[in-house]
This record gives C-alpha cells, sequence and structure tokens, in this order.
C-alpha cells in the first residue's frame, strides 16, 4: 500500500499544486476512481507532458481501481514527453499467446491473453489474462497478469487477479 500511495502523490505532483492537492484527497477519502479521473482530466486540459512509462503506470493504477476501459482512451491521448521510455503502453486491445498459457499449464481455450505493456529494452510483454464470457466479450476484470517473452512464445510470471501492480513493478525489475 505504501508504494501505492509513493505513486499516487507523484502523479497527482503532475499538476498544479492546487489539483494536485485535489488528486491526494481524493485518496485520503478513498475516492481513487474519482482522484484517477481527475488526475487524468487534469494532464489533459493542462497539456502536461507525460512519458511512456508514466502513461503505462496511469493505466495500471486505472486497472487496479476498475477504471482501466473508462481511462485508457484519455490516457492515450495525454501528452507524450520528449524522451526514451522504457515501458509503453500498448495501443491496441487485442491479440492473443495461446502457446505461452498452454506451456505454463493452462489451458489456452480457458483464457485470452490481451497485450497491455512492453519493456522497450528487453521486449517482453505484460498481459492480461481474461476468459471468454458466454455471449463471446471478454471478463471485465483480467483473471491472472502474464509476463511473456517478446515472441510470446512462453509464460515468465504469473500473477493472480488483483495483483496488476505487481506484475507491473516485476516488469519495471526485470530490466532496470
Amino acid at each position: 500500500m505504501t508504494d501505492d500511495v509513493a505513486v499516487w502523490e507523484r502523479l497527482a505532483a503532475l499538476l498544479p499544486e492546487a489539483e494536485a492537492q485535489e488528486v491526494k484527497d481524493c485518496w485520503d477519502i478513498g475516492e481513487q476512481e474519482a482522484g484517477l479521473r481527475q488526475l487524468v482530466s487534469g494532464l489533459l486540459a493542462h497539456e502536461t507532458p507525460i512519458s511512456e512509462t508514466t502513461r503505462a503506470q496511469l493505466s495500471v493504477l486505472a486497472e487496479v481501481w476498475g477504471e482501466r476501459e473508462a481511462l485508457t482512451p484519455q490516457i492515450l491521448q495525454c501528452r507524450r514527453a520528449d524522451q526514451t521510455a522504457c515501458l509503453k503502453l500498448i495501443e491496441l486491445d487485442g491479440g492473443s499467446a495461446e502457446a505461452a498459457l498452454a506451456e505454463s499449464g493452462h489451458d489456452p481455450a480457458d483464457l485470452v491473453l490481451v497485450p497491455w505493456i512492453v519493456c522497450a529494452r528487453c521486449g517482453q510483454v505484460l498481459m492480461r489474462a481474461h476468459t471468454r464470457e458466454s455471449w463471446g466479450g471478454l471478463s471485465y476484470l483480467a483473471q491472472h497478469y502474464v509476463i511473456t517473452k517478446p515472441d510470446h512464445a512462453s509464460v515468465l510470471q504469473m500473477f493472480p487477479s488483483g495483483s496488476a501492480s505487481t506484475a507491473f513493478a516485476a516488469l519495471q525489475q526485470e530490466c532496470s
């Protein structure tokens, strides 16, 4: 939880002081969803340049608080900073890596891997693993988070549902 608070405060600090305090206050009162919406809206309104890694971190926070689907279009619209990024949010939502799941002992028919964040240095990919619902769409919540090799053929690490921040940290540590 301490790491989440530190990340939240670091991201809030990208905004002007008064708006940053509002975002921090949202954390304090347990309104993380509202705080994330304020943060992303503020970044867009002020045209604050953010790195690709920051964009990915925002997506992870949005995933943790159930806002990823709603906020991803705005996160992707945030002004890009001119710097080389280690981690990058993958813009297209789709794809699969059945071979990686089969190798890890999971039935690929049960889960669909969706590429989410890529490490620009080593090419490893953090993916969300979803079940396919009876109507054909993917489950709203990820069942697992998976780090694969660049070719998506092998699972390097698998994390349970609810551990998006842990999986993101593991991807960051792989290449640092």
